[in-house]
């Protein structure tokens, strides 16, 4: 697991939000991460009435882009992450972003800050219990009794391990973490009184369905039974079925919905949504923020990219007999920013009053438009000016010829539509691999 590092940036003017404090030297917690403490932050404090979006995983690709939207759209912001598959220069990069966003419209600039924490130490009580005030409340018995009430008003949950690959030679560890520690996340959240809850899924739930070549359906994944009226005005009723898991990580996003829509029935004060991803891409034009993992790349485009940069020679495409219109596999690519405004949507849904009677809803996140593996090749060239080699290869089991989300719950119920195309996407993308300076390596 990772190491608990304490650090904090506090922000209520541009000026601030570039301030840091120095790292003392490390002690051991009795959960054994290392933790190190910090003097008072330099910049201002936040009062006792500020509330946040905790973003666990906030430094990641995803997580990075949403927290930016988040910032824009005037919310105070509490990142967590234990920097496994990120880097702090990251925060720096929102910072920057978010100075020049809040000058620009001549607004405040929101608080943010950053502790680097693996979320399933048990030292986030500490966290949260920072984060809350005790209040008197009068309990059932009459009785007047001191609780706590948070200043986090919404999670947004990132922090996962998502390799398919990496999934297959290392079960334990997806498990343990995805599947054990959102387990022990939510059991704390309860604690604290804080239930506003954004899962970070993926449409490897749906299994063997994406193999019938057609949109993918919210419904076709329920975790209780659920009924709706179909298109010729029947009523349907679907109950909780699910075949074709093809990965340890496909089943621990699996399990971790099943849990939650568990978890909201047994309580409905939880207000919990689940975002199916299904291949996000591109990254912020400002080209200061973008996908480094520290591992190695296994989504397509970072794959490309470091192919152009000479960190691989080739790209391996596995599949050329696909029925698809060039053979090559089919993929739903999203653009990163219209994931992250899906966040901002899904945080506004469960805010609402008027909301559907069961308090966990899942959306799929897609563009609802399909490309092949070649045409994702084929806009990066354009934009690159360079050929990207390939190497035709078999196909790998568990693969599927064709995965496109079905866009319609989400524009119905969020009020969300994606803004961003396949060419945009590739455009952010260059545009970051340009400004970042990738080497050889294809590392920042």
């Amino acid at each position: 697991m990772g190491s608990y590092v304490d650090s904090v940036t506090s922000s209520s003017s541009p000026a601030s939000l570039v301030n840091s404090s120095p790292l003392t030297a490390p002690e051991l917690s009795d959960d054994g991460f290392e933790i190190h403490r910090l003097p008072s932050p330099l910049g201002d404090r936040p009062s006792d009435s500020a509330e946040f979006i905790l973003v666990i995983g906030g430094l990641g690709y995803i997580g990075s882009h949403t927290v930016l939207e988040l910032l824009r759209e005037g919310h105070n912001v509490l990142i967590i992450d234990n920097l496994s598959n990120s880097y702090e220069s990251v925060m720096h990069n929102i910072q920057i972003l978010t100075a020049s966003h809040c000058k620009q419209k001549g607004v405040p600039v929101p608080l943010l800050h950053f502790h680097r924490l693996d979320y399933r130490s048990r030292s986030m009580r500490l966290l949260l219990e920072s984060y809350s005030n005790l209040v008197m409340t009068i309990n059932a018995a009459g009785q007047q009794t001191m609780t706590y009430r948070s200043r986090i008003v919404g999670v947004i949950h990132f922090a996962a391990h998502k390799s398919v690959v990496e999934s297959i030679t290392t079960p334990l560890q997806y498990y343990q973490n995805n599947v054990c520690g959102l387990v022990s996340l939510l059991q704390t959240l309860d604690q604290y009184g804080i239930y506003n809850f954004i899962f970070s899924s993926s449409a490897t739930v749906y299994g063997a369905k994406a193999n019938q070549g057609l949109p993918l359906r919210e419904e076709d994944l329920v975790h209780h039974p659920e009924s709706y009226i179909d298109k010729s005005g029947h009523s349907v009723v679907l109950q909780p079925s699910v075949t074709g898991l093809s990965s340890p990580y496909a089943r621990t996003k699996y399990f971790a919905e099943a849990i939650l829509a568990d978890v909201a029935a047994a309580n409905p004060a939880w207000r919990i949504v689940a975002l199916r991803y299904f291949n996000p891409v591109g990254c912020d034009p400002s080209g200061l923020l973008g996908e480094s993992p520290r591992g190695e790349a296994t989504n397509l485009y970072p794959v490309l990219t470091q192919v152009l940069m000479g960190a691989r020679p080739r790209l391996n495409v596995f599949g050329s007999d696909w029925a698809t219109r060039d053979g090559t596999a089919i993929r739903d690519f999203i653009h990163v920013l219209d994931v992250a405004r899906g966040h901002i949507s899904a945080l506004a849904w469960n805010d609402r009053a008027k909301r559907h009677d069961n308090s966990f809803r899942a959306f799929n996140l897609g563009s609802g438009n399909g490309a092949t593996v070649l045409e994702a090749v084929q806009s990066l060239e354009a934009v690159a000016g360079r050929e990207i080699p390939l190497s035709w290869t078999g196909r790998r089991p568990g693969d599927v010829g064709s995965c496109v989300a079905s866009t319609e719950r989400a524009r119905t119920e969020l009020g969300w539509s994606p803004r961003e195309n396949l060419v945009q996407c590739a455009a952010d993308l260059w545009n970051f691999v340009r400004k970042a300076g990738l080497d050889s390596t294809g590392k920042v």
